[in-house]
């Protein structure tokens, strides 16, 4: 009983890992106004780029540097169109899904079925994995579970107690006093939402070299539209979203455990997804005051204008 309980925590840190990753770049991009719903495709690009790199070269931290290279470079469309020319963001942002689900189709074609030769083996904290219980569920993970914990805590406190992080704040609440202040709001929503696409594109890198560790057209699954509402669920604190990208993740884990009970496995698949339309369901029915959202969130910005 004890292994399959340790088994299954891990198995939930690890499902919830990517979901965290997307979430904190969302968090990031909205906090500075601008709304992407372009999460899930940049994730199939990063997945998919860091796939190709990691087979050719054998080398997964390469594969994730050029994850993170191709997930800023497609973002840039979208901030191209959204911040630059004014475009509708949530079309903007439905483009850029189809766009890299398009690209990482199309790039990923001559690798479906070929399995990654070199495993990004787990990291075992020294001393603190040997603490019963814990230690094997917290301290025996992928680096890829530190990398988005360190993060998630680090993106918390720079947008809490930074100058960078007010000037984000400030840009997504009133961009127009932001800049009476002397600060560049196009350069922050720029600078923004190519940081959320290198969060994505990790969160990809995750799925493709260390949670599956092979490409598949799709693979992301919809997590990137699971993110979008974790970014809800989180009231745009990285802190919070931990808890909510575990929880989903523990919702992923837990449609395997009930296929042995016999519940058809297309309810089980539903399960992640139903419990994103609840998510938006209970953030719908909630004071939008107290959701703490960006003020300005998927509104245009017109340097200059009164």
């Amino acid at each position: 009983m004890e292994e399959i309980f340790i088994s299954v925590a891990q198995r939930t840190l690890v499902a919830g890992t990517p979901l965290l990753l997307g979430t904190i770049g969302e968090v990031i991009c909205e906090r500075a106004g601008i709304l992407n719903l372009g999460v899930e495709g940049v994730m199939a690009v990063g997945a998919v780029t860091a796939f190709i790199v990691t087979f050719t070269t054998g080398n997964p931290w390469l594969g994730l540097a050029a994850a993170l290279i191709a997930g800023i470079l497609i973002s840039m469309t979208h901030a191209f169109s959204a911040i630059t020319l004014q475009a509708n963001q949530v079309v903007s942002g439905l483009a850029l899904t189809m766009l890299g689900l398009g690209i990482s189709g199309l790039m990923g074609k001559p690798y479906v079925g070929k399995p990654l030769a070199i495993k990004l083996d787990d990291l075992s904290i020294p001393l603190l994995a040997d603490i019963p219980y814990v230690g094997p569920i917290f301290f025996q993970q992928s680096p890829y579970f530190y990398l988005a914990v360190i993060l998630a805590l680090l993106a918390w406190f720079v947008l809490q107690y930074t100058r960078v992080g007010i000037m984000i704040r400030s840009t997504g609440e009133n961009p127009r006093a932001t800049e009476t202040q002397g600060i560049n709001v196009t350069r922050i929503r720029y600078f923004c939402v190519l940081v959320g696409g290198a969060f994505s594109a990790m969160a990809g890198a995750h799925l493709s070299t260390s949670y599956s560790k092979s490409w598949i057209e799709g693979m992301t699954a919809g997590r990137g539209w699971i993110v979008i509402a974790l970014t809800i669920f989180a009231l745009w604190n990285p802190v919070r979203a931990m808890l909510g990208a575990f929880l989903f993740g523990g919702i992923f884990v837990l449609q395997y455990l009930l296929q042995p009970l016999g519940i058809p496995p297309n309810f089980l698949a539903m399960m992640p997804y139903i419990a994103t339309l609840l998510v938006l369901l209970l953030g719908g029915l909630r004071d939008a005051r107290k959701l703490n959202a960006p003020a300005m969130l998927g509104e245009p910005y017109r340097r200059g204008e009164r």
